[in-house]
């Protein structure tokens, strides 16, 4: 009797290790009890003390970091360039601004921006927008199905590449023409201001800018374990199956279009969700937040930080908004030459992102070992007497002394 084959399939990996965890609890501890001490009970005179224009700026950083995020899964992770995921993050910040608007101005009255324009009754999409509840779902809802009805038309019509970037980019500028609009009860040019409370707390104390900041921070790093969830397990494995072999994974029995609408509707999601946080700390939400240029950026900081890397978007994120702040107060004329030299500099020279520089060094530095310990071995030709041709090296060398 034939023994049975047992097959051990391997053992999926742990979410983090050790190290891991370890420094996703001590980003844990500073967002939620290092940085809101420094701000509130440190006193401002003291050089430990965090301002609340540093808590507000790395707040800001922190939802920007989200999109870069989203923007890693489906570009880094499935090969998907979109250059509107703009508009997604614009549209959870509306949807969260709906509700600012309708608490500054009471249950019963309507947004100013409404009163000037003479109009009697709240048009139909705001009729949720008193609801806090309602808000919150609305804030992943909005964003996920949009993006759940683009993605089913574009990806079932197999369009990809460069051609699917300028259609996200077309769908974003139009959508920024339309909240332009007076008519269509988002504020037109101005857009959404003036909010004073969230769920009858004052959004101008110190107290709410740090909580929000703490938010902001959880919700970083719980896209992040989610991102890392995702990319560890079997849909990760097929996604990044569809980057690098699109119609060999679809011959292998797996269809990408499911695939990649999924993960496409996720991005979304995320992207809505630092909208909403984004909104409560700036204090506005105009239909610039979807321009085009908005979305470019994002692509930039995953760019710069390294695709493929989950914490690399992360620190492109930090490292070129923090760039942006800096220059846009010292040189702000010269900030979109910048911006263009960076995304080509990393494009040609970088193309592992910050996080890939040390790997890249390391193997340019085994190749040159490589070449220099072959150069040093005598030719096999030398062993045995025989005449032989100058190698590569030594045949540059000759001609340069000649």
């Amino acid at each position: 009797m034939a023994t049975p084959i047992v097959l051990e399939l391997p053992r999926p990996a742990p979410l983090l290790r050790g190290r891991g965890w370890a420094a996703f609890l001590a980003a844990l501890v500073c967002v939620t009890a290092v940085a809101p001490a420094l701000n509130l009970l440190v006193p401002q005179d003291h050089w430990l003390h965090l301002s609340g224009y540093m808590i507000g700026l790395l707040g800001k950083f922190m939802c920007y970091a989200i999109c870069a995020l989203a923007i890693d899964l489906i570009w880094g992770y499935t090969g998907i360039l979109s250059l509107g995921h703009g508009l997604f993050f614009a549209l959870g910040g509306y949807v969260m601004g709906m509700y600012l608007m309708r608490e500054a101005s009471g249950p019963q009255a309507l947004p100013p921006f409404m009163v000037f324009l003479d109009w009697k009754e709240l048009p139909w999409h705001w009729s949720l927008s008193g609801s806090f509840i309602a808000t919150v779902l609305l804030v992943f809802l909005v964003p996920g199905l949009l993006a759940g009805l683009f993605g089913y038309f574009a990806f079932r019509s197999r369009i990809k590449g460069v051609y699917f970037s300028i259609i996200t980019q077309a769908l974003t500028y139009a959508a920024m023409l339309l909240f332009f609009r007076n008519e269509t009860g988002f504020g037109g040019n101005n857009g959404f201001t003036g909010f004073r409370s969230i769920l009858g707390f004052a959004l101008n104390t110190p107290q709410m800018q740090v909580l929000l900041f703490s938010l902001s921070g959880m919700a970083l790093l719980g896209c992040y374990l989610l991102a890392r969830w995702l990319v560890q397990s079997k849909f990760g494995r097929v996604l990044q199956a569809v980057r690098d072999a699109e119609s060999r994974t679809m011959f292998c029995g797996y269809d990408p279009v499911r695939y990649k609408l999924a993960i496409w509707v996720i991005s979304a999601m995320m992207c809505g969700l630092a909208g909403a946080l984004y909104v409560p700390q700036v204090g506005i939400i105009n239909p610039s937040e979807m321009s085009v240029g908005n979305s470019i950026e994002m692509a930039v900081w995953t760019a710069v930080g390294g695709r493929t890397s989950l914490i690399g978007p992360i620190i492109g994120a930090f490292a070129v908004n923090g760039g942006k702040s800096w220059l846009t107060m010292a040189a702000p004329e010269y900030w979109l030459y910048v911006l263009g030299l960076l995304f080509i500099a990393v494009t040609l020279f970088m193309p592992g992102g910050i996080v890939g520089l040390a790997r890249q060094w390391r193997e340019h530095r085994a190749a040159r070992q490589a070449t220099s310990q072959a150069d040093k071995e005598p030719h096999p030709a030398d062993r045995a007497g025989a005449p032989h041709l100058p190698s590569t090296a030594a045949a540059i060398n000759e001609g340069a002394r000649a």
